[in-house]
């Protein structure tokens, strides 16, 4: 028997475009309109600065020559493949985490645009306290880092609610 595409979790890829889209209009923003290393203060512990990272997240394994920008970009392929066919496998009302990995395909296939099409990843997004700065990341980090919590706490909600059937 035949299932529709609408009654699994596929239903939920549009997330996953709207993370694409983010991403690539705020990389084009930032590219169109800030010079490489350029701050500009958005609020209190909150700036924009324009960076390039040829690693992965805080610039892992950046300054190792380039094979790393084919690793990484078959690391984004095989995580992209793997979590469209969990979702294809989940029912469409599974909403958290079908969410949670279409927020992590689209982060993934975000940064994976960047590796193709520059070499490296825009990062610009730069969150501080007093002198201490975090690392630069950007939009599709974003939808990687919340479509990962998303995923533990949907493993949290299971759980409890395993303990208060059993």
């Amino acid at each position: 028997m035949s299932k529709s595409l609408c009654s699994t979790g596929l239903r939920w890829l549009w997330v996953m475009v709207l993370v694409i889209v983010a991403d690539f209009a705020s990389k084009q923003w930032i590219m169109a309109h800030m010079q490489l290393h350029e701050t500009r203060a958005l609020f209190p512990s909150l700036n924009l600065f324009y960076a390039h990272n040829y690693g992965a997240a805080f610039s892992f394994l950046a300054d190792k020559g380039g094979w790393q920008r084919w690793f990484f970009a078959g690391i984004a392929i095989a995580i992209a493949i793997a979590l469209v066919v969990m979702m294809y496998r989940n029912r469409a009302s599974q909403r958290l985490t079908n969410i949670a990995y279409a927020l992590i395909i689209g982060g993934a296939l975000g940064n994976l645009l960047d590796r193709f099409w520059h070499g490296f990843v825009v990062d610009f997004i730069d969150f501080y306290v007093g002198n201490w700065h975090f690392a630069t990341f950007n939009i599709a980090d974003c939808g990687i880092c919340i479509g990962a919590a998303l995923v533990i706490l949907e493993g949290f909600i299971t759980s409890s609610r395993k303990t208060d059937k059993g």
